[in-house]
């Protein structure tokens, strides 16, 4: 990477010299669509307001943000997240953040500030104060079972930091287990799948319903998921903590671990990173 990149990469904020600042690391899903069963595939990735919410709250605090997926590769935003019901229908949010996501240059094939989580190794996990990943279907993809991931968010839990997640995101935390693949896998199969050690095992914790899924798969074109990521989750061990009403925003918080459940919870789980900020140690330099 071109020293000019890995400064864009490293140094995005709105205050350049902040004392205050903390540095959070975004972490995304580099596919552009999900398999699901019998052999179909859907077109996705990340989803517009679920990056792009906590991303300028943060900026807007004087924050430093480093954005990764597990290549290094520019992720993708899913179509479909580009509409203003996501932002509480103010078309004037949507073309704020929209415009927001253009300036950062995130999607650019060529000019993408991302980088690689063996990257971010390198420059060493002490360097960010707090970490979040943003759903769309994408994570389903390819952070549930990424290794470099699951030894970042370990990392993380070691350290109690800020480890904040929402709507499909926090399947990425099965990435901590010894054999993710082999849990997914019998998932997929309906076999009996079991999670010694897992990392998250009795946190409570919230992630799109089976309700919500349930309610959304006319967006699959006719096809269907492999498994959800609620019911995933749960048998790996977690605690869930679901909405009263499909759509509306939830936000669990369980020691260092942040949930959000879907689009309409982006806004909130970001305002509790900017909590969290404030209360952890100074930033490293």
């Amino acid at each position: 990477m071109r020293p000019i990149r890995l400064a864009l990469a490293m140094t995005i904020c709105t205050a350049a010299f902040n004392a205050q600042a903390s540095n959070v690391l975004i972490v995304l899903s580099d596919s552009d669509h999900l398999d699901l069963k019998d052999n179909k595939v859907f077109a996705t990735g990340f989803y517009l307001n679920e990056l792009m919410q906590p991303v300028k709250l943060l900026l807007d605090a004087g924050h430093s943000v480093t954005f990764a997926t597990p290549t290094g590769k520019a992720p993708t935003l899913d179509k479909s997240s580009n509409d203003k019901m996501y932002f509480n229908n103010d078309n004037t949010a949507l073309q704020e953040h929209r415009a927001l996501l253009e300036k950062l240059k995130i999607t650019s094939v060529g000019e993408s500030p991302v980088i690689s989580l063996s990257r971010v190794e390198q420059i060493g996990y002490e360097h960010f104060d707090a970490v979040y990943v943003p759903g769309g279907h994408a994570p389903m993809q390819d952070l549930l079972h990424s290794a470099e991931l699951g030894k970042l968010l370990n990392n993380f839990h070691a350290n109690n930091k800020t480890t904040a997640l929402v709507c499909h995101g926090p399947i990425a935390l099965l990435s901590t287990l010894a054999d993710p693949t082999a849990f997914t896998r019998k998932l997929e199969t309906g076999s009996k799948a079991t999670t010694p050690g897992w990392t998250y095992a009795g946190y409570k914790f919230t992630v799109i319903s089976n309700q919500e899924e349930e309610l959304a798969k006319g967006l699959l074109n006719g096809g269907a998921m492999k498994f959800y990521p609620q019911t995933a989750l749960e048998i790996a061990g977690g605690m869930y903590s679901s909405n009263t009403s499909p759509w509306t925003a939830h936000v669990v918080v369980d020691r260092e671990l942040v949930t959000g459940q879907n689009p309409a919870s982006a806004l909130d789980v970001g305002k509790v990173i900017l909590e969290r900020l404030g209360t952890q140690s100074q930033p490293k330099g």
